[in-house]
């Protein structure tokens, strides 16, 4: 872990138009830099660098933030990671925490199972290319696959003699360890008493696996031989270096593929992987042949939020799969399925057709997981209604696992179509499902957050569900309208009208933040709320320094205070046509009272559409008397929203 005092140092030091200049050809234009954007094609440059705040922003596609923010975007860094790049560009002399000696000795430890593992892949590659052995075997093999020499070079592609000590003495030979030769699989003790160890991976085809900078973590082997008592796959075990529930095969080779086409293809083996990549499909990995875990998962969303899995035709196969799919859907990424005719899988498909004709196939015959999740369960029901009701669940289930609201609106659409099972009874079972795994999640950890009645706006029909959605989007846009200008003006002064009608200079930051707190609001999204937390610790200073914000180890705090602070920056041609036009620091006291306003509206029109919910269950439910409470709560709220829309033009001050 880097100390805090580090991670300072870092951020004081790092210069941003310095490092991005690294990645990006940007030139200085006023007080700022700008270039064209290195996250989406474009002709006309809005990727801006501001020094003065050390942020950036691409109006291109959205992103911002800070230093650290750009390298974790560009080169898709963890936290750690970008730090550690940092610290090495500037000089800076990482003192993570001390290490104790049992750390100081894992450490020592994981380097000596990367340099033997490093070894060994030498070792079979030299095997494969220079014995006669591994000639007619392990090449033969993987010529008759189609394997080009750079294909085979390029994923460093290997042959273990059919010798049971070759490789160990060989290795000991060399001066390599037994204790970390043993800890990475690569020998095995003896059972019997006639050696001490045996070769790990004998008379095998070897796939290396490569963490993200390309150095080998362990090994996948394939036996030639046609015996059935003989596992066909042997890997490597699990060791400080090699976690396989954390690596994708392939993943070094593709993941600037991915980057690039924003999306991952994901399939079962090693030789699927390489037959793709040599035709020219690289955006592709593999789980190893292992069941998905969510440690894979995530290192895909790393890289893009869409993954399109490539199955056989085996229906089992890909009922096989849908645990791992929900898990996906789970992590809010989009899933696409597509199945290969009878008899073909990627590696065979992939082998006998030109890449025109691949991309063709896969871009035609990818479907969405749900749609082909329920039509494949669909056949198997026929006319049972105890299965078709079972179905019914199993996908709801699956939808009820997606996180963004909309997405799960849509598929409730798709389904109820597909389904012949009307819209409500699926929100119904939505809603159910969802409290319970609510309810599940926060066992043991206190009472659960609470959950609406019902979807917001789920319920409602026609217009009144746009009406919902549509209030939701702008209450988002009045907080950060409001947290917009407290970063931006919050340390300026405007004239209010105080109890005596006095006119009273007031700082914006204070008033704003003396608002929110006396009307008891909140903000709708934990971000902007730690926005507010940090600007009210930052009230009555001398000195309005904004970088413990803009440099907050949340990325994504940073990126929207990049957001909010750029939108001061974003740059017009009015000035070379002669064309003064007003800044909004010189109608400050105008956009603080109409942000206010408009603000406190919002939030009161959220408050109204959750009284009318409340009242729409308390009416099915014959209420009277929580019904009338609701009725005295809807006038009440009619009579703020009408005080709200006709302003004085002043605000008191008390």
């Amino acid at each position: 872990m880097i100390p805090k005092h580090k991670v300072d140092e870092i951020l004081m030091t790092a210069q941003i138009e310095d490092v991005i200049a690294d990645f990006v050809n940007i030139k200085k234009s006023g007080r700022q830099y700008k270039g064209l954007s290195p996250f989406a094609n474009e002709k006309t440059p809005s990727f801006y660098v501001v020094p003065e705040k050390q942020i950036f922003k691409d109006f291109s596609s959205g992103k911002g933030g800070n230093v650290v923010s750009f390298l974790m975007e560009h080169e898709h860094f963890t936290f750690p990671e970008a730090l550690r790049f940092l610290a090495k560009r500037y000089n800076i002399e990482l003192e993570e925490e001390e290490q104790t000696d049992e750390q100081k000795q894992a450490e020592s430890e994981r380097e000596s199972l990367y340099i033997v593992t490093e070894y060994a892949q030498k070792h079979f590659s030299e095997n494969l290319h220079d014995s006669d052995e591994g000639k007619s075997i392990g090449l033969g093999y993987f010529k008759e696959r189609g394997f080009t020499e750079e294909t085979i070079d390029k994923f460093k592609l290997g042959y273990a003699k059919n010798d049971w000590e070759y490789f160990y003495k060989t290795a000991i030979d060399s001066g390599y360890q037994e204790q970390f030769l043993e800890s990475s699989g690569l020998i095995k003790k003896s059972p019997k008493g006639d050696r001490k160890f045996y070769d790990g991976f004998k008379g095998r085809v070897i796939f290396p696996i490569h963490n993200l900078s390309g150095r080998p973590l362990g090994f996948g082997a394939r036996t030639l031989l046609t015996d059935k008592k003989v596992p066909k796959y042997l890997n490597s075990p699990e060791s400080l270096i090699y976690n396989k529930s954390a690596v994708l095969y392939g993943i070094y080779f593709a993941k600037g593929e991915i980057i690039k086409e924003d999306n991952c293809y994901l399939v079962e083996g090693y030789t699927d992987v390489i037959q793709l990549y040599q035709s020219g499909i690289k955006n592709v990995v593999s789980s190893s042949g292992t069941a998905l875990t969510q440690g894979q998962i995530k290192l895909i969303k790393r890289y893009t939020n869409n993954i399109t899995l490539l199955y056989d035709g085996d229906a089992a196969g890909i009922r096989a799969s849908f645990r791992g799919i929900d898990m996906i859907l789970e992590e809010g990424m989009n899933v696409k399925m597509v199945t290969f005719p009878e008899g073909e899988d990627p590696d065979s498909f992939a082998k006998s057709n030109y890449l025109e004709d691949i991309q063709s196939y896969l871009n035609d015959n990818a479907k969405d997981f749900i749609v082909t999740k329920t039509s494949l369960l669909l056949s198997d029901t026929g006319n049972d209604p105890i299965k078709r009701a079972s179905l019914i669940k199993d996908i709801v289930s699956t939808i009820a696992l997606i996180p963004e609201e909309i997405s799960r609106s849509v598929y409730i659409k798709e389904c109820s179509t597909l389904l012949d099972v009307p819209e409500k009874v699926l929100i119904n079972e939505l809603n159910k499902i969802r409290r319970k795994n609510h309810a599940d999640k926060n066992k043991g950890f206190g009472p659960p957050p609470e959950m609406p009645p019902d979807e917001v706006g789920y319920n409602f029909e026609g217009d009144q569900q746009d009406k919902t959605v549509e209030l939701g989007d702008n209450i988002d846009a009045q907080e950060k309208d409001l947290l917009r200008i407290l970063l931006n003006y919050g340390d300026k002064n405007i004239s209010l009208l105080n109890e005596q009608n006095e006119e009273v200079e007031v700082n914006v930051a204070q008033f704003i933040v003396h608002e929110i707190q006396r009307d008891e609001m909140e903000f709708s999204k934990p971000e902007f709320a730690t926005l507010l937390e940090k600007i009210e610790a930052m009230l009555g200073e001398d000195n309005w320094d904004l970088s413990e914000i803009i440099n907050h180890s949340d990325p994504n705090v940073s990126s929207i205070t990049a957001d909010l602070l750029a939108s001061r920056y974003e740059l017009h041609k009015w000035d070379s046509h002669q064309i003064v036009v007003p800044s909004e620091q010189d109608k400050l006291k105008r956009a603080v009272e109409g942000s206010m306003y408009a603000f406190k509206l919002k939030n009161v029109a959220k408050m109204k559409a959750e009284n009318r919910q409340e009242l729409k269950i308390a009416q099915e439910a014959k209420d009277d008397s929580k019904m009338m409470e609701l009725l005295k709560n809807q006038i009440t709220l009619d009579q703020i929203v009408a005080s709200l829309s006709k302003p004085s033009g002043r605000i008191i001050i008390n």
